[in-house]
Order: C-alpha cells, then structure tokens, then sequence
C-alpha cells in the first residue's frame, strides 16, 4: 500500500505561482508513474499532469500545458508540480496519483494509489 501526501496548496493572485509536492510513503517511489489531477467544485476530476518512473517522459493537458512543469526527484521520495501564470479557472483541488505499470497515463481509473488532496485558490 502507497500512501500520497500532497503540499504546497494555497491561495494565490492571478498570474502567481504556486509548486506542489506529493511525498509518497514507502522505499519504492521510483517504481510509480505519477501523475496529478486536480477537481473543481461541481465539475469533474480532470487531468493534469504525468510524469513516467525515471522522469524522461511527461504529459500535459491543453490546458496547462507551457504554464505547468511536473518532475520528480527519486532521491528524495518526492514528485513535484510547479504552476505558473495561474488563473481563476485552475481553482481546484489538486490530487497526486501513482500507477505501477507501463507508464504514465492520463486517465485516472489506472492509477492505484491517491492522495488526499490538496486545495489551490486563484483570486482575479
């Protein structure tokens, strides 16, 4: 059993920024793709963000893409999602997520493992 803490959320202006960290439990983070989805009020949980297990490959959604960056650093246990430029609309919360196989992914039904989710406010 994983389990995925997740930090650094906050409220911040439009045109801030803001990192996320999520600290997975355990010894065997290296072997988890990671990945972040985020969930607004009343809307679905979308994706993000994801990061394959050595960090060569990544993923973003359209709408983040150019203003977000996640990466990981395996020595330290810990998966990271710098974001910048925020607007209103990436009021959410922000969830990490990991999956063991094949590699990262942009839906969440195949991640195995969620953390409990981290809030992030834009104000305009």
């Amino acid at each position: 059993q994983v389990q995925l803490v997740e930090s650094g959320g906050g409220l911040v202006q439009a045109g801030g920024s803001l990192r996320l960290s999520c600290a997975p439990s355990g010894r065997t983070f290296g072997s988890y793709n990671m990945g972040w989805f985020r969930q607004a009020p009343g809307k679905e949980r979308e994706f993000v963000a994801a990061i394959s297990l050595n960090g060569a490959q990544s993923l973003y959604a359209d709408s983040v893409r150019g203003r977000f960056t996640i990466s990981r650093d395996n020595a330290k246990n810990t998966q990271y999602l710098q974001m910048n430029s925020l607007k209103p609309e990436d009021t959410a919360v922000y969830y990490c997520a990991a999956r063991r196989l094949y590699g990262p992914a942009m839906d969440a039904p195949l991640y195995d493992y969620w953390g409990q989710g981290t809030q992030v406010t834009v104000s305009s």
